[in-house]
């Protein structure tokens, strides 16, 4: 049976949601946000970066003539929903206000104020099974201006540090053609260390020791990644409609970004012109599992062997 409760504080967020099956549970963020926070096994370690500190308020010029001048950008941590393509600063909306939400049997729908500006309304729903270690996000964008848009939604999960994580490389035969496209922003070193690249995957080690940000994004047509966490692996998966689908940033489903506190783990949706009043969703599938073998990140045989077995 699904418990959904609220807790008066988590941590330094204020009140959380919390929906919890007995196997695992989940924090949602209602006094700003929302995020969800915590993600894991009852009691056990956070999937989640829930370090309020590693994300202190910023705000570059321009954002205060956009936003207001009591307003600024704070991370927050955990998983929260924006819209692709990147903008600055639009993108950055400070989602500081409380967030209504509705209990639903197994789980609830969290429903922040319209985004001033931006003209767009965010819902998150999570939805937990009754008795295992899987649950499912639905994330919705509602156009409320009087024009219509084109995005694409954007889950970022701000993933705790210390983990990496597995990317399947694309597997159909395309003849003399290419079978994936990859991103690369300006930052990145592909030489760096902490980025694996294989025949069948790639991985990226999150590292305190970190030079530079990596982000890489990638034409991802399975729609499933893991990231592993100590003993725990962290899977998500969505749906792709590659090679039809138009995706931002070159075409990409998926993205990751990696800095010297966290790891992103980024699914993205096709890009649709919304049109006034319209809806748009984008559904993840969440699953944890006990990581059954020791691995080596750099040899696709041994995360092979891993993976068979989960």
């Amino acid at each position: 049976m699904v418990s959904v409760k609220e807790l008066e504080n988590f941590k330094d967020y204020g009140r959380v949601v919390s929906i919890s099956n007995g196997v695992i549970e989940a924090y949602v963020t209602i006094d700003v946000g929302p995020r969800i926070i915590r993600y894991g096994y009852v009691g056990e370690q956070n999937i989640m970066n829930d370090n309020r500190s590693d994300f202190p308020p910023a705000a570059k010029p321009g954002y205060k003539e956009y936003f207001g001048e009591d307003k600024s950008w704070e991370n927050f941590g955990g998983h929260r929903i924006w819209l692709s393509p990147e903008s600055y600063p639009e993108t950055y909306y400070p989602d500081c206000n409380r967030v209504s939400y509705e209990v639903l049997s197994d789980g609830a729908v969290f429903t922040p104020p319209a985004e001033k500006n931006n003209n767009v309304i965010k819902q998150l729903e999570v939805r937990m099974d009754k008795d295992d270690a899987n649950m499912q996000l639905t994330m919705r964008v509602k156009n409320v201006s009087d024009k219509s848009k084109k995005f694409a939604i954007w889950g970022l999960t701000v993933s705790a540090k210390g983990g990496t994580l597995i990317i399947p490389m694309n597997t159909n035969d395309t003849g003399l053609l290419p079978n994936r496209i990859m991103s690369v922003w300006p930052y990145t070193d592909l030489s760096d260390d902490r980025i694996y690249f294989g025949k069948k995957y790639v991985t990226v080690k999150q590292s305190e020791v970190s030079p530079s940000p990596i982000k890489l994004g990638f034409d991802l047509n399975c729609g499933t990644v893991y990231y592993c966490l100590n003993g725990d692996i962290f899977c998500k998966s969505y749906s792709t409609s590659h090679p039809c689908g138009e995706y931002p940033d070159g075409g990409c489903s998926f993205e990751t970004y990696t800095c010297e506190t966290f790891t992103e783990v980024e699914s993205l949706g096709e890009l649709k012109t919304v049109k006034p009043n319209e809806t748009v969703e984008l559904t993840e599938r969440w699953e944890l599992i006990k990581k059954p073998c020791e691995v080596d990140f750099k040899n696709d045989g041994s995360i092979d062997n891993m993976l068979s077995k989960i």
